[in-house]
């Protein structure tokens, strides 16, 4: 053990101790510890994994913790394709904070690490590979090119499992889950059949993001904004017909020939020969467009153009509807010199020709209906928007929604397939077939150049523009997507199920938002807007890495077969043989015979959302014995009932894994998989910017552990206020750094004293000094702090409650107190003795709530206070400590000491700058209290023990001129005077006494008596 040869008595500068020839520092009862100044945590923290790793701390902590009420924290996969970032780091360590708190607090807060596997990442990176090598992925069969991907992601899941575990998270390392098991492979498929079973399930054709990089149908979820130009036209949409004229006339025919003196029938005829505008920024998708949609709410007019320029795309006497609040923007645009507005207008009725018809390129002959929708606003455009049911959510809603009208005008309502999966224009795109909207490397194709020119050949333009905007891209390949109808698999949100209670999915998914716990609260907010909004989920995916879309259809109709017998051995197949059973069986005849013939049902070959698969975990995780048996029977939404499951993520998550596991456990099981979910901001750096590899800001955890360690960083997160974003940097790692030397320090100087605590000496609470009693009251309302903190996932109020605990009760006041007393005194003086029992309370305390949040510090500490063969500190628990200590009245009383010595302390600064002394030991202040309050506080006090002089007088009478004041302390005046006698050898302090015991003329009589105990 070493011995702390810089630590002097209180008050005091280090200096040579022997004075009269004898070495009197060594008869001091100095810190000795061996936990050092320095923590080199790089080097430390490895050695505690591997203890930790030895001793099977997890079962160690599954074995104490049997049979409490359970916290699970069941883990959100991240994805195996690459190193961990600053962002994993964030995100584990606020995890493990959670679980080691919660098993701290008494519950069996177990956690379970998993990855997500499948996918396009992965799928991605395997083509790229291929087509380095020159290789087709096509020409490769799909189990053996799904081999490659799983070993890819299996190389991925080990290197991520090291370095999250180098962070100090303890978790269930040898048996963590994965997405792509073959048990898991076969429940999410079971996930799946459930769907289908209870009619939730149907294969439908809607307009899907895609993206032509990777061919397949993108989630929100899978899609983030970016700057993009897009072209931006206005287009005329001639008027052929009006249908219910008498209608119409009953309407505001009438009524304008009698306000505006306009006759009916030639403001019919003017409505007859007038052209709807439209805007849009896809001028691509308009060989898709099939209707125009107004809002009735909105105010038409009837623009008749008097004067425009030669050569203009708008001429005199051509006519436009548009809406009025809109009409001078767009007269800007097309260049119009003046117009007429004729009079009000309702669109209601009017059928238009397809501005293509003009080009005369075939297959544009049928008529475009006008349809009234909430979704139009007059905000911007025209008024009117565009309708392709095949490119747009609410172009398809309202055109399926408008069916018996289109249908009662004699209007096809089928919806065209105007793009393919490359992006390229189909045959139902007449003129155009072949022009590429988006190229497969991301690119903007000549689509739009050739219908603008065709619309402009036919004289059926407005005008035309570019527009810098936010456009959905593919946040894999960063490129943007397209809205495509195609036929997927879809999973109804507002068909009222039979299974849900003959309520709908949506109306559950609300229910079980209700009945979680959000912190921060707004999270509540933010996924209910998403689910309210949410269209049926789009759950299929046309690629190869992933769960199978494990169903068959009825050949000719799309009528899905549901049958026991055939589900269980579809399940069966999968947990024996993975996911790869269902693709090595061409027409399913594994499956289906002997009572079906493969030969009359299609095999479906997509692969399933990897946000379904996420989404299933809590089934095979918390629920299934056969994975995880420690974890099985999680109790939810149980009256009663105690345990508790936490999802915790990013805040994007509300619109991915929150959002999936919401679903599905709602549509399978009634009610939400978790019962709290705490979100956590995003890193940014110390300029509140985003982190890039090309700006040069990224600072990397393996950096940060390499050359700092994991506690540094632990700390970070611990200290910020993670439920807004997060800044992190260079610097910030520096001033984390200075918290945790700070907090070391300390530890350590509580070690080193500890070393001569003996469980003999303990002092009782109730014999103790009043100073040890304010400690101990302090150290439990902190208690309490702390523990209700730890409760509320508050982790920067116990970081920064222990700083100031840390910094300011212990080391600037009570340690610097008692120093004198714990170096200094007897072996049997029960000032000594009560102060070391009050330390190893304190430490203890301290550094069992530190456990959480610094692992590694306070595990060596631990170790350093009760030897290496000692229990992990992580298996404590942190039990109220005696409410006995509380004591308000001695609390309200020490407050005043402390703000007396806060003015001596400050008088003594003042004179120890202008050198008049050293260290405080050389000083006998003169301390003048008029106020009575304060007096009485220090009343038999020691001031000169409280203040770490040699002496104190106390007066209650009034100060002289010039004594030194603070402002924020009344009744309180200190003049510092020069300490009387003779300086103790061993303890410093100025004394008149010094040389009264012959045998130690150097010393004090207090030091002498001392001596005497010591060498008797």
């Amino acid at each position: 053990m070493t011995k702390d040869k810089s630590a002097a008595p209180s008050g005091a500068a280090p200096r040579d101790r022997e004075l009269g020839g004898r070495d009197w520092g060594a008869t001091l009862a100095l810190p000795q510890t061996d936990f050092p100044m320095r923590a080199g945590l790089p080097q430390l923290e490895p050695k505690l994994l591997e203890r930790w790793q030895k001793t099977d701390l997890y079962k160690q902590l599954r074995d104490a913790s049997a049979g409490r009420d359970k916290f699970i924290l069941h883990d959100g996969p991240p994805y195996a394709n690459g190193n961990i970032h600053i962002g994993h780091a964030l995100n584990k360590i606020l995890k493990d904070l959670v679980t080691k708190s919660q098993q701290m607090l008494g519950r069996d807060s177990n956690y379970v690490p998993g990855w997500d596997c499948h996918g396009l990442p992965i799928e991605w990176k395997i083509e790229e590979q291929y087509r380095a090598k020159g290789k087709n992925k096509d020409d490769v069969p799909v189990v053996e090119f799904r081999k490659e991907c799983r070993a890819f992601a299996e190389k991925w899941m080990k290197v991520q499992s090291d370095e999250f575990q180098r962070l100090g998270v303890i978790g269930d390392w040898k048996n963590p889950y994965s997405t792509m098991t073959y048990p898991a492979e076969a429940q999410i498929a079971r996930e799946l059949m459930k769907f289908a079973e209870t009619g939730q399930l149907y294969r439908g054709s809607k307009p899907v993001m895609w993206s032509v990089v990777e061919k397949t149908a993108l989630a929100e979820a899978e899609v983030e904004y970016h700057d993009y130009q897009s072209d931006m036209v206005w287009v005329k949409f001639p008027v052929v017909d009006v249908t219910g004229r008498a209608e119409l006339q009953e309407h505001y025919l009438k009524q304008l020939e009698a306000e505006q003196g306009i006759p009916s029938e030639d403001f019919f005829a003017k409505v007859r020969n007038a052209k709807v505008a439209i805007w849009t920024t896809t001028p691509w998708t308009l060989p898709g467009n099939r209707a125009i949609s107004f809002n009735s709410k909105i105010k038409y007019g009837l623009y008749e153009v008097t004067s425009a320029p030669a050569g203009n795309w708008v001429a005199p006497g051509e006519i436009l509807v548009l809406a009025d609040r809109l009409a001078d923007g767009v007269k800007t645009v097309a260049k119009i010199d003046s117009w007429t507005r004729l009079g009000s207008i309702t669109p209601r009725g009017l059928i238009c020709a397809h501005p293509l018809r003009a080009a005369n390129l075939g297959g544009y002959t049928f008529d475009v209906p006008l349809l009234d929708g909430d979704h139009v606003t007059d905000d911007a455009g025209t008024g009117f928007v565009h309708t392709a049911p095949g490119h747009g959510r609410e172009d398809f809603d309202i055109w399926t929604a408008s069916t018996r009208l289109l249908q009662s005008r004699g209007i096809d309502p089928a919806i065209p397939y105007t793009v393919d999966e490359n992006g390229a224009l189909t045959n139902e795109a007449p003129g155009f077939t072949g022009e590429r909207v988006i190229t497969d490397k991301g690119e903007k194709g000549k689509a739009n150049d050739a219908v603008i020119k065709a619309l402009s050949d036919a004289g059926m333009m407005v005008a035309r523009g570019r527009l810098k905007h936010q456009y959905p891209h593919s946040w894999r390949s960063k490129k943007p997507v397209i809205f495509r109808n195609t036929p997927q698999w879809f999973i109804h949100m507002d068909r009222k199920t039979k299974s849900l209670g003959d309520v709908s999915l949506r109306d559950v998914s609300l229910r079980s938002i209700r009945e979680t716990e959000w912190v921060p609260p707004t999270g509540e907010n933010r996924i209910r807007g998403m689910i309210e909004a949410k269209p049926d989920w789009v759950i299929s995916r046309q690629r190869a890495w992933g769960v199978p879309i494990s169903v068959f259809v009825k050949k000719g109709t799309n009528d899905i077969l549901v049958d026991a017998k055939v589900n269980a051995r579809i399940y069966d197949a999968m947990h024996k043989d993975g996911a790869d059973a269902w693709f090595s069986d061409t027409d399913g005849a594994r499956f289906l015979k002997p009572e079906y013939n493969p030969a009359d049902y299609e095999k479906i070959n997509d692969v399933l959302d990897v946000w379904f698969d996420s989404g299933s975990t809590h089934t095979y995780v918390l629920e299934d014995p056969d994975h995880f048996p420690g974890l099985a029977g999680i109790k939810r939404k149980v009256a009663g009932g105690r345990d508790r499951v936490m999802y915790l993520e990013g805040s994007d998550q509300h619109r991915g894994w929150f959002h999936s596991s919401l679903i599905e456990s709602s549509g399978t099981r009634g009610h939400a998989p978790f019962d709290v979910v705490l979100t956590h901001g995003f890193i940014l750096d110390e300029k509140l910017e985003k982190m890039s590899k090309s700006v040069g800001n990224v600072v990397t955890p393996q950096d940060v552990m390499k050359n700092f360690g994991a506690d540094i960083l632990r700390l970070w997160v611990a200290s910020s206020d993670t439920t807004n974003d997060v800044r992190f940097g260079a610097g910030i790692v520096q001033a984390a750094s200075e918290n945790y030397r700070k907090m070391r320090n300390t530890l350590r100087w509580m070690l080193g004293t500890l070393a001569h605590y003996k469980d003999a000496g303990k002092v009782a609470h109730a014999d103790m000094p009043e100073l040890e009693r304010y400690m101990l009251h302090h150290l439990a309302v902190l208690d309490g702090e702390i523990r209700q903190a730890y409760v509320e996932y508050n982790y920067a109020k116990v970081v920064s409650s222990l700083a100031q605990f840390m910094n300011t009760d212990l080391s600037a006041f009570y340690f610097d107190i008692r120093k004198d007393a714990l170096y200094c005194e007897a072996p049997s003086s029960l000032k000594r003795r009560a102060a070391l029992t009050c330390v190893e309370q304190i430490f203890r305390a301290v550094t069992t709530w530190l456990a959480p949040i610094l692992s590694f510090t306070a595990e060596e500490a631990w170790l350093a206070r009760y030897g290496q063969d000692a229990k992990s500190v992580h298996l404590e628990v942190l039990q109220p400590l005696p409410a006995t200590w509380r004591n308000e009245a001695l609390n309200a009383k020490w407050e005043k000491v402390r703000d007396v010595r806060r003015v001596v302390t400050g008088a003594l600064e003042v004179e120890r700058a202008n050198k008049t002394i050293g260290a405080s030991l050389e000083a006998a202040p003169e301390v003048f209290i008029t106020n009575a309050d304060l007096a009485a506080a220090v009343a038999g006090l020691d001031m000169a023990e409280i203040a770490i002089t040699s002496a104190a007088a106390v007066t209650t009478s009034a100060a002289p001129t010039g004594a030194f004041t603070i402002p924020d302390v009344t009744g309180v005046a200190v003049v510092t005077k020069r300490a009387e006698g003779k300086k103790c050898a061993r303890s410093w302090r100025y004394t008149t006494d010094v040389g009264q015991d012959t045998k130690y003329p150097d010393l004090s009589a207090r030091d002498a008596a001392v001596m005497r105990e010591i060498e008797s």
